[in-house]
């Protein structure tokens, strides 16, 4: 009887699940799930996209819609006829002019049901449907069907357009910046610039940060592509450049900021924009803009006359589209005249395809200075015809004159014997006397002073946290005295009553 109960108190023990699993039989446990095909499985996480769309125009939050938004990199790769057919034909009122656009498979998926909407109504909302027709604007451009993404993307413009719906502006944002790029694969970016500064007006009247984030960037890329800095350089200064826009939008603008102030020679600042534009771009993805970043923060360094850190040309990402910039990094850290030449014959090609041919031809200036430095501290007399062999000038008289700008500009301390032709090094140089520590002293303390800066804004205090610092004491006699005064004045009004 014992051993009875003891198993009957131990099969009570077994849970649910377990006991299920011990009576079934023996021919279902050998089936398997259905496996779901790739297009059903972005048919679905496309539902989920649409359905974070309908949440953030409900609830009014439009972090959902930037959510779903940035989901478009990934989903793009997956997406086909067969997907965009079925989740726009699922939809209760299709659009044909969208579905247009897309080849019609020859057999749909019958396992996607219809979709169904969130609202009360079962109405599709034009967020959701802005949504669709983006992912088939997308596709196209993939496909590269550019006459008929350039279409289908206007359209889409003009119903943005005519809707006027603060929860369109983030999608609306995205739409302007596949507009700008279908002209620039066409070849017709400078038809657009009136369009962009319209929409850009609009978006300023509208407090719309997002779409103006993208169409700034936007412009100063055109203007930038048609090598109009000045007109770029005049939009920077009339305009301003939302505080509430994501770290993308943030590190384009200071990456373009950073090459118009390279063009106009203010390389301090250009290394600074350009620095801050790869410390915001994601780490982890967005490897083209790191490496397009990286390759004109080199150039811009090497004007200032420094020599960028080794460790930049061997990381994994970065060593082979910096090949050629590491060649003419030590070319112009040796200071020779011919190996610079070599490298800039080279690879012209790459230069001019990366838009850095025309800065690195300013580095001839600093390869000189940087030769005759060299010179200078390795002979404490030499002529100036063995100056202008050693740096591969064509005469004496040119390096006479080089040496003598390099002495005025206080690269080296020497002095020239015009007579005898020779220049001579004066030993006992105190670096501590020239300019260089001072200046890098400064800018030391100059970014320190903007790391500070920008942590105290970056801080949030408590509201109202200036009433804890007030003296308890002093609110209490100051409450009992207002309740004297009152009782006082209540005290004068009942005598006034019985007289």
């Amino acid at each position: 009887m014992r051993m009875r109960s003891t198993v009957k108190m131990a099969d009570e023990d077994v849970p649910v699940e377990m006991e299920l699993e011990e009576k079934a039989p023996a021919d279902k446990t050998d089936q398997k799930p259905v496996e779901k095909d790739k297009d059903t499985l972005t048919c679905e996480d496309v539902r989920e996209q649409m359905k974070l769309i309908e949440r953030g125009v409900i609830q009014k939050e439009s972090r959902y819609i930037v959510r779903a938004l940035r989901s478009i990199q990934k989903l793009r790769k997956q997406l086909n006829d067969n997907v965009l057919w079925n989740l726009l034909s699922s939809l209760p009122s299709v659009n044909k002019q969208v579905l247009a656009y897309i080849n019609e498979p020859m057999e749909t998926s019958t396992s996607i049901p219809q979709y169904r909407a969130g609202t009360r109504k079962n109405i599709v909302l034009p967020e959701v449907e802005a949504f669709l027709h983006l992912l088939v604007v997308i596709k196209l451009i993939d496909n590269s069907e550019i006459e008929k993404a350039r279409t289908c993307n206007t359209k889409l413009l003009e119903k943005l357009v005519s809707l006027n719906r603060r929860s369109l502006d983030a999608i609306a944002a995205k739409v302007y910046f596949y507009q700008s790029r279908i002209f620039e694969l066409q070849g017709q970016l400078g038809s657009l610039r009136n369009f962009l500064h319209a929409r850009l007006r609009t978006a300023s009247l509208h407090y719309d940060e997002e779409s103006q984030a993208v169409l700034l960037n936007l412009l100063l890329r055109n203007y930038i592509h048609y090598n109009l800095y000045d007109q770029a350089d005049k939009l920077v200064s009339k305009s301003k450049f939302p505080s509430g826009a994501n770290n993308c939008e943030m590190a384009r603008y200071l990456f373009y900021l950073g090459r118009i102030r390279a063009i106009q020679l203010d390389y301090s600042e250009s290394h600074k924009h350009l620095i801050q534009a790869i410390r915001k771009a994601p780490q982890q993805s967005a490897i083209g803009f790191r490496q397009t970043a990286h390759k004109f923060a080199v150039v811009v360094e090497l004007l200032l006359g420094d020599i960028p850190d080794k460790a930049i040309f061997h990381e994994r990402v970065l060593e082979r589209p910096l090949q050629p910039y590491f060649q003419l990094t030590k070319a112009v850290r040796n200071g020779d005249l011919v190996q610079f030449g070599h490298v800039l014959e080279n690879y012209q090609g790459h230069f001019q395809a990366d838009h850095t041919y025309t800065l690195i031809v300013r580095l001839r200036h600093n390869v000189i200075k940087t030769g005759i430095r060299r010179i200078s501290l390795s002979y404490s007399r030499i002529s100036l015809r063995d100056i202008a062999d050693k740096l591969g000038l064509d005469d004496a008289l040119d390096a006479e004159y080089i040496v003598a700008k390099a002495i005025k500009d206080g690269v080296i301390e020497a002095t020239i014997n015009h007579h005898e032709g020779y220049m001579q090094s004066k030993e006992h140089v105190d670096i501590y006397t020239t300019k260089e520590p001072q200046e890098a002293f400064h800018q030391r303390i100059q970014f320190c002073l903007d790391l500070y800066t920008q942590s105290v804004k970056a801080m949030r205090y408590p509201p109202k946290s200036y009433k804890e610092s007030e003296n308890v004491e002093e609110l209490r006699e100051t409450e009992k005295q207002l309740i004297e005064v009152v009782k006082m004045v209540d005290e004068d009004d009942e005598e006034e009553e019985e007289f």
